[in-house]
C-alpha cells in the first residue's frame, strides 16, 4: 500500500468547518481538531460500496465492529471489557453532556483541569451548573493536573471528574502512577469519573503507552465512563461514530436514560467507516503517526526558537498547546490570524495567552505557517 500524507487535497470550496472558517482570506487554517490527510484507502472504499447499494434506511451496530472494538482494547491497551458496556453515541462531545445531566444535577459540580477542550465547560456549565478547575502546572517539561492543590476546593458538592487523556491542549500522555493519583482523588471524594481518551491511538513519544482510566482497577472500572472514537485517529470526525465505555450497570442505565428521545443513533455510514478503519487501518495509523512525529519536531523546534512563545512538546496528538504570553500584543491569536495563520484562540479552553495549533496537516503547508509567524514576530522587533 502506498500512502502519500504530503497530498495535497484542497478543501477551500468544500464544507470543510476548518478551511472555511477563513474564507477568502489568506489565513492557513490550524485551528479545529481534524487533519487533512484523506482517510484510509479501505475506508473511502467501503463506503463507497455502501453508497452505491442506494438505500440508507435505518441500521443498528455491525456486529464486527462491536468485536473489533473489543479485541482493539484488549490487544492495544490490556483492558478488556464486555461487549454490552458499549454505548455507541453520534459524537463524543454529546457524550460528555449526557454524562454531566446523569450524574451532576443543577445543585453540585463537576471537576475537571484547565485550561481544556472548551466543551468540557460547556457541558458542564448546561442547564446552569456549575464546574471547578483543578489548575494544569508544568513539571518537567509536560502539563499536569495539580490534583494535591485540588483538595483545598471540595466542600462536598462534587459528583464528576472530567478527565481528558492524552491531554487537549497540552498533549500530555499520563503515566500509570499519575492516573493512580487521579483514580485515588475520585475514591476519596466518591466522583465518577468521565474519561475522554479520543486521543489514545496518536501517542507520538517514543516507549510511551495509552493506559485507559478504566483499566487501572476495579475501583476505576466501577466509577469510570471511558469516551472514545476512530474520528481523530483516522480523520473520520464529520462522520460522527463514538462510545462511551461504562462497566458499572447503574452508571450505564443513568447514562442510557439521559440519552433516550435526545441523543440519536449513529449514521450508518458512521458504522461502515469504523469498521473498516478498526479491521484495516492499522498499516496507514503507522504511517501517519511517523509523518505526525516529524511534524511535531519540526513544530516544537522552530516554534521555540521564535522570540516571545514556548511550546512543551506534546507527548500525544497532533495538537500544540503555544504560551505565547511574553508576546507584547495584547490578542495573540488575533496577532497571528492577521500575520495569515489561524490557530486556536487559548481564552476559550481557560488560557487567554496561549494559542492551539494543529499539526495535522502537509509539511509544506506547516512549513509555510511557521514562515509567516516568524515574519510577524520580527516585524514586532523593528
Amino acid at each position: 500500500m502506498t500512502l502519500n500524507f504530503d497530498l495535497w487535497v484542497d478543501r477551500s470550496h468544500s464544507d470543510s468547518v476548518k478551511w472555511n472558517k477563513y474564507n477568502n482570506q489568506d489565513v492557513i487554517p490550524l485551528w479545529v481538531a481534524d487533519t487533512d490527510f484523506t482517510s484510509p484507502p479501505q475506508v473511502i472504499k467501503e463506503l463507497q460500496q455502501r453508497v452505491a447499494e442506494g438505500v440508507f434506511g435505518y441500521g443498528f451496530t455491525p456486529p464486527e465492529l462491536i468485536d473489533l472494538v473489543v479485541k482493539r482494547l484488549a490487544e492495544r491497551y490490556g483492558w478488556t471489557i464486555n461487549p454490552e458496556w458499549i454505548v455507541w453515541l453520534p459524537g463524543l462531545v454529546c457524550g460528555l453532556n449526557v454524562a454531566v445531566r446523569a450524574n451532576v444535577s443543577q445543585h453540585e459540580t463537576s471537576l475537571m483541569p484547565t485550561p481544556i477542550y472548551p466543551p468540557f465547560m460547556q457541558a458542564a456549565q448546561s442547564e446552569g451548573r456549575q464546574f471547578k478547575s483543578v489548575n494544569v502546572i508544568e513539571q518537567n517539561q509536560r502539563w499536569v493536573a495539580d490534583f494535591a492543590a485540588a483538595e483545598n476546593q471540595m466542600d462536598g458538592s462534587e459528583k464528576l471528574l472530567m478527565l481528558c487523556n492524552p491531554y487537549n491542549p497540552g498533549g500530555t500522555v499520563y503515566r500509570r502512577e499519575e492516573l493512580l493519583e487521579q483514580q485515588e482523588f475520585a475514591r476519596r471524594h466518591n466522583l465518577v469519573v468521565c474519561c475522554d481518551e479520543i486521543h489514545c491511538d496518536l501517542i507520538l513519544e517514543p516507549g510511551l503507552k495509552h493506559i485507559p482510566f478504566a483499566s487501572l482497577n476495579a475501583d476505576a472500572e466501577q466509577r469510570s465512563i471511558t469516551l472514545l472514537s476512530p474520528s481523530k485517529t483516522f480523520n473520520l470526525a464529520g462522520l460522527g461514530a463514538s462510545m462511551a465505555i461504562i462497566p458499572n450497570p447503574q452508571l450505564r442505565k443513568n447514562f442510557l436514560d439521559t440519552s433516550e428521545g435526545i441523543v440519536p443513533h449513529v449514521n450508518i455510514l458512521a458504522y461502515v467507516a469504523a469498521t473498516a478503519a478498526y479491521r484495516d487501518g492499522e498499516e496507514w495509523l503507522s504511517a501517519q503517526l511517523d509523518y505526525l512525529r516529524v511534524n511535531r519536531e519540526l513544530v516544537t523546534a522552530r516554534i521555540n526558537a521564535m522570540p516571545g512563545l514556548r511550546m512543551l512538546p506534546p507527548e500525544g496528538t497532533y495538537l500544540g498547546w503555544i504560551d505565547a504570553s511574553a508576546l507584547p500584543v495584547q490578542d495573540p491569536y488575533r496577532f497571528f490570524v492577521e500575520a495569515g495563520v489561524g490557530f486556536s484562540g487559548g481564552a476559550a479552553f481557560g488560557a487567554p495567552g496561549f494559542v492551539r495549533i494543529n499539526f495535522g496537516c502537509q509539511r509544506a503547508l506547516l512549513e509555510k505557517a511557521m514562515d509567516r509567524m516568524e515574519s510577524a514576530l520580527q516585524s514586532l522587533e523593528r
